[in-house]
């Protein structure tokens, strides 16, 4: 169950915590049975006094919402319900994180709006080759029959114009050409790859770091899009990152942890690979945070746009998500992959 619930004897205390529950509180069953469960509530009184209403028959359901607790975690907004058990004198306690509902609604969006931009870039690129090379064509036989050289820099004009829109469109289409190659992924092969090439192309002012939980197993997968995914996170926080790279104080942390009963893509999985990409850079500014993986939209004078959206399609090629969460002087990008 993705519901947390406790039953809790009359006087308050845990006499059983469900899996999820537990993961939410960082705390084994064993150790919640006997505790009082309105300690793990920011405000305890709302509960406690829910307790005394339904000990004393006030109510047959009370609904209510308050903050949960965590153990090195910022509280979770829930959605609590209180009810009696079906055994006397035991009391049913359900709750809801209200967080994990707005992210369920926020991956479903993103998931749809992945599967539009798919068919519409597709669509669109194979609507655009053609007209470009039927224009590239025709500048080059023009030039041909140019007598005055002077004028083929115009038409040099059209052909540079018309290759960089094919460009273009040979980048859109990229990732519905390239065949997906399945092999044993190693993440933190991925994450060194990543690492020496962008301080290759940074090799001062900018510090990589690693922080990596060397105990998450391997998973199938394609490595070279994988690879091609995480360069264009840690490529966009450089480039988000110049002011400071010249100050000499830019940070791109590389995060890698195991997620444990975690719901995205519409589906529970009870592992799953949870990678942060984390810069101390401006963060993504407002106007376009909720649009960054849509296709040609960018931050940055120059910027194609396609970045994070090729980063998303091939995270999502792997069953996976990829989420942003910034604020000035903060962003983290995190993608999350099922694991076996």
């Amino acid at each position: 169950m993705s519901t947390l619930v406790a039953v809790l004897r009359a006087d308050g205390a845990v006499q059983f915590a469900n899996a999820a529950l537990e993961n939410a509180l960082g705390l084994s069953r064993r150790t919640l049975e006997g505790v009082d469960f309105s300690t793990f509530f920011t405000d305890p009184a709302l509960l406690q006094t829910a307790l005394a209403g339904a000990r004393g028959k006030d109510f047959a359901a009370l609904r209510y919402e308050a903050s949960l607790k965590r153990q090195h975690q910022d509280p979770v907004p829930v959605h609590v319900s209180v009810a009696d058990a079906e055994q006397a004198g035991e009391i049913l306690v359900e709750l809801w994180p209200l967080e994990q509902q707005a992210r369920q609604d926020r991956e479903e969006r993103i998931l749809d709006q992945a599967q539009a931009n798919k068919e519409l870039i597709r669509n669109l690129a194979h609507e655009i080759k053609n007209p470009l090379g039927g224009i590239r064509g025709a500048a080059q036989l023009l030039e041909m029959e140019l007598e005055n050289r002077e004028l083929t820099e115009y038409t040099q004009v059209i052909i540079h114009e018309a290759d960089r829109l094919q460009s273009l469109v040979d980048r859109l289409l990229a990732p519905h050409r390239h065949p997906h190659l399945v092999g044993d992924v190693n993440i933190h092969e991925v994450c060194e790859r990543v690492r020496s090439l962008v301080l290759v192309e940074h090799p001062h002012g900018l510090k990589v770091l690693r922080d990596y939980d060397t105990s998450i197993p391997e998973f199938r997968g394609d490595r070279a899009q994988l690879i091609q995914a995480v360069l264009n996170i840690v490529q966009n926080a450089a480039q988000a990152l110049t002011e400071r790279i010249h100050a000499g104080d830019a940070v791109i942390t590389l995060r890698t942890r195991v997620a444990r009963q975690v719901t995205f893509g519409r589906q529970r999985y009870r592992l799953a690979l949870e990678l942060h990409v984390i810069d101390n850079g401006p963060g993504v500014p407002d106007a376009i945070k909720e649009r960054i993986f849509y296709p040609l939209v960018s931050g940055r004078d120059g910027g194609s746009g396609l970045g994070l959206t090729l980063a998303q399609t091939f995270v999502q090629r792997h069953h996976g998500l990829i989420e942003c969460d910034s604020v000035p002087g903060r962003t983290d990008f995190r993608i999350l992959i099922p694991l076996p």
